[in-house]
């Protein structure tokens, strides 16, 4: 394959993207949790190349992106509840696990075989319009290959999957930095995954705490984002350090010696978005500094709002690599 093409935002390159997915090809795009490996999620082959440029186990669902809850009630059976949720956070980084709707015309490959489908409205300007540019649903997993470090930047895309896709819609960083949060329903709403919409505003919409599916283990993987090693840097990584040990690198959190802060000030939405983009850059930096550094040490972050889904990155960062 050629070299990956880098699109500019702008009319020509939304809409080259666009002809691109039309053609069964795949674009990487910004939304504002991460950026998306997409693909037409109509067309099965295309699917089945977004799992082969990621390495991405079959097993593992892929999210499907649209570009309104109009266009989501056409692939999925809608709930009172979901619909509460929609029309409270989209577009936005959440993901509703619905049943599918009969006649969906979803590739079997999109929802791994599962009777429900993972669905979002993302809120980015550039996943927006090249949705509508598109005018269909796009399964897009993170644009990584699979198990490592989400991307946040164009730089990020490249870096990780190279000549393996056809292009990315340059449209800047992404806001959020951390994946959607996941709801799904059995029959009442259950957390699959934290991420970018904090439970504690999920559960003061629905006026009732969510059920806490996320372990793995517990439930098989139901939604994507469930398996126990993901985002993985290079180096191992250990949590909870109040400081680094010899050879290690430090990623800090607040006021403290580091090599580098999620944040300095200790402000849990400043540190998601920073989340892949300073794990990225101390994997950059293991490979320059001398002797070689043995692995990357993690200051403790808080477990409320959006230190939930921190948190649960950095375990699954620091799982056992299968």
């Amino acid at each position: 394959m050629n070299a990956i093409k880098v699109l500019n935002f702008d009319t020509a390159g939304v809409a080259k993207a666009a002809a691109i997915l039309t053609a069964g090809g795949r674009v990487a795009f910004p939304t504002e949790t991460v950026f998306g490996l997409g693909a037409d999620a109509r067309q099965g082959p295309a699917v089945a190349s977004i799992f082969e440029a990621k390495s991405r186990p079959a097993f593992n669902p892929l999210i499907v992106h649209v570009a309104d809850i109009e266009a989501a009630q056409g692939y999925a059976e809608w709930t009172p509840e979901a619909d509460r949720l929609a029309r409270a956070f989209w577009p936005g980084p959440l993901t509703l696990v619905l049943p599918l709707r009969a006649g969906h015309g979803l590739s079997d490959l999109v929802t791994a075989g599962l009777p429900s489908v993972g669905i979002r409205v993302p809120a980015h300007p550039a996943a927006q319009a090249l949705l509508r540019a598109f005018g269909g649903p796009i399964a897009a997993p993170s644009a990584n290959p699979s198990g490592k470090i989400s991307p946040t930047t164009t730089a990020h895309v490249i870096a990780g999957l190279g000549d393996r896709i056809e292009a990315v819609l340059d449209g800047g960083a992404c806001e959020v930095g951390l994946e959607s949060t996941i709801i799904g329903f059995a029959p009442t709403p259950v957390l699959l995954r934290a991420g970018g919409v904090p439970r504690e505003d999920i559960d003061a919409v629905l006026g009732a705490p969510l059920t806490d599916h996320t372990a793995p283990e517990a439930k098989g993987i139901t939604a994507p984002g469930q398996m126990a090693s993901h985002y993985a840097p290079t180096l191992p990584v250990r949590l909870n350090a109040s400081s680094a040990k010899p050879g290690e690198l430090m990623l800090g959190f607040g006021t403290m010696a580091c090599d580098i802060n999620l944040s300095d000030t200790g402000e849990l939405r400043e540190a998601a978005a920073n989340l892949f983009r300073h794990l990225h850059a101390l994997d950059a930096l293991s490979k320059t500094t001398s002797p070689a550094p043995t692995g990357i040490a993690v200051a403790p972050i808080p477990a409320e709002g959006l230190g939930a889904a921190i948190n649960d990155r950095l375990r699954r960062a620091a799982a056992p690599r299968p």
